[in-house]
């Protein structure tokens, strides 16, 4: 008689996938993992996938595979989202997993989702870059300071050395030009 119900009702025993897990999770997407009991007639799975709040559903279907992983596509960000699993075998599907409720991040928070490691390594590259960029900068900022010093410094001699030059050419420049206007000048002339 067991034996009996047991070959009418293959169904009712297939189990619900244990373990379901959302793994990474992005702004637009994320995986669902799961594991079935073993020896269960599996041969593919079906997904039910919403919106926490809003009746509508999204509906994945697989079969002939022995997959135990699914990606969720075209996620909206900063949403949580419900996810239930179901086995299917030859004679129908098991009942729903357990409900996973997971949120997708802000655009602005996936720089901070990252693990540790990869956060960590990339400051430290962008450290390095940073520092060496810096030296970069203030060696050539140095470079330039002390080419400008050094013109100022060429500059100033000349200007200092030609000083009593220009003044004495500006005061023969002077008497020159005085020297001829006392004979030609009007006074002296009807003076004399």
């Amino acid at each position: 008689m067991c034996q009996h119900q047991h070959l009418h009702r293959p169904d009712a025993m297939l189990s619900a996938p244990l373990n379901v897990t959302i793994r990474e999770i992005e702004v637009n997407s994320a995986v669902v993992t799961w594991e079935i009991l073993e020896g269960d007639p599996v041969i593919g799975f079906a997904i039910t996938q919403q919106k926490k709040d809003v009746r509508m559903l999204r509906f994945i279907q697989e079969v002939n595979t022995t997959t135990r992983s699914c990606a969720l596509w075209d996620l909206d960000e900063d949403t949580e989202y419900i996810v239930h699993v179901q086995s299917i075998s030859m004679g129908g599907s098991s009942p729903p997993s357990e409900p996973v409720l997971f949120r997708t991040p802000k655009e602005s928070e996936k720089m901070a989702s990252k693990s540790p490691d990869e956060v960590t390594m990339e400051e430290f590259g962008h450290a390095a870059q940073l520092r060496a960029g810096e030296l970069i900068i203030i060696v050539v900022v140095l470079i330039m300071w002390a080419g400008v010093i050094a013109l100022f410094c060429r500059q100033y001699d000349i200007i200092k050395d030609n000083e009593p030059n220009n003044n004495k050419d500006k005061a023969k420049n002077s008497s020159e030009c005085s020297t001829p206007e006392h004979p030609q000048g009007g006074l002296l002339r009807s003076n004399v």
